[in-house]
């Protein structure tokens, strides 16, 4: 199999001759050149045709968001964020994960060289994976009015329809690694103000959780916070697995609460879907419904089953719309997918299996 091609941009000299070293020890990938700005990187790109580049936020020349914004809808492909893990670089690494960057790896503060050192599997493992990922061309920036004329209204959501008091007892679980940011919010921009709780594990390290949540309670109908250990789950309110805990459900008498515990890796990952999959399975059983969104390996697949098996209802992201068919074909294979929808076509098909399981509820 031919090598992964990798250019890698960043300011700083010493993180590129690391970065450009990690890579070049792996036997499947290399670096073909390393950019000290976005300008020479552009140059690059046109010239070595790389498959993957790993890209800073903070450089001179140009800001690695704008050519990020750039290189998306120009020639969009392959990218791994290099991000500072700080509250700052939590917004900005979001924010560029919104405009197309597959995934992202944080760096520290301090300790940089040792720090990047450390994180070498992980750092060529995101690149594996980016270079397979699906990667779409992001729509180009709106035109702005000519001088005279009144801006062009935007768009607004649709409004839902309220849920009322339909499948109060129900709780939404949802898994996503890469790519799952987007696809995560996707489906909660989508869900009423007042649909059942809902729990969600993302792939995701420590710092960036909380940034993450305070970004969808923005955006979305319900609340949407980092869980805390303890808390009673509510309908109306979005629940994230906070970064380096697993989160898992359990039942105090007539209440649901999350418990956010700290323990060993599962399947490589804390937090982990299959923590939080097998908990609604035994705790939550026939009023538990499963989306499986975009992401690699098979983390969740085999608990998505089991949530099955208990009577819960299981929607997984179809291929076409996956930066990454793994974790969905995983849960396809295991036999825990009751339907296999793209993206865009999951909250809406939630929401009508809510309104049928709640009029069956009244009969």
């Amino acid at each position: 199999m031919p090598k992964i091609k990798v250019v890698v941009v960043d300011d700083s000299a010493l993180v590129r001759s690391i970065l450009s070293e990690i890579i070049n020890r792996q036997s499947d990938m290399e670096c073909i050149g390393a950019a000290a700005d976005p300008l020479l990187a552009r140059e690059m790109i046109r010239s070595l045709n790389p498959d993957v580049i790993t890209l800073d936020i903070e450089m001179p020349r140009m800001d690695g968001l704008d050519f990020l914004s750039r290189l998306m809808r120009l020639r969009p492909m392959p990218v791994v964020m290099v991000s500072t893990l700080t509250e700052r670089g939590a917004e900005v690494t979001l924010k560029a994960l919104e405009l197309g960057a597959v995934d992202f790896v944080a760096k520290p503060k301090i300790g940089v060289a040792d720090g990047i050192r450390q994180l070498a599997d992980d750092i060529t493992d995101k690149i594996r994976i980016a270079a397979k990922a699906h990667i779409r061309r992001a729509p180009a920036a709106p035109a702005a009015p000519a001088p005279g004329t009144a801006p062009a209204a935007t768009a607004k959501p649709v409004t839902m329809a309220s849920l009322g008091r339909l499948s109060t007892e129900k709780i939404i679980f949802i898994g996503a690694s890469t790519g799952g940011t987007e696809a995560t919010k996707d489906v909660l921009v989508n869900l009423p103000a007042d649909c059942p709780a809902v729990v969600i594990t993302q792939h995701m390290p420590p710092g960036f959780t909380k940034s993450y949540a305070a970004r969808l309670d923005g955006l979305c109908r319900i609340r949407v916070k980092e869980a805390q250990d303890g808390e009673r789950i509510l309908p109306g309110h979005g629940y994230i697995a906070p970064g380096g805990f697993h989160l898992s459900v359990e039942r105090s008498g007539a209440n649901y609460i999350a418990r956010v515990q700290d323990g060993e890796p599962v399947n490589r990952h804390k937090p982990s879907v299959e923590v939080l999959f097998h908990s609604a399975a035994r705790v939550v059983g026939p009023n538990a419904l499963g989306i499986m969104l975009t992401g690699m390996g098979a983390d969740g697949a085999k608990a998505m089953k089991v949530m099955k098996d208990a009577g819960s209802y299981n929607l997984v992201q179809d291929e076409a719309s996956c930066v990454v068919f793994g974790m969905p074909r995983e849960a396809i294979a295991a036999g825990a997918a009751d339907e296999v929808l793209p993206l865009q076509q999951i909250a809406g098909r939630l929401i009508e299996r809510l309104r049928s399981a709640g009029v069956s509820n009244r009969v």
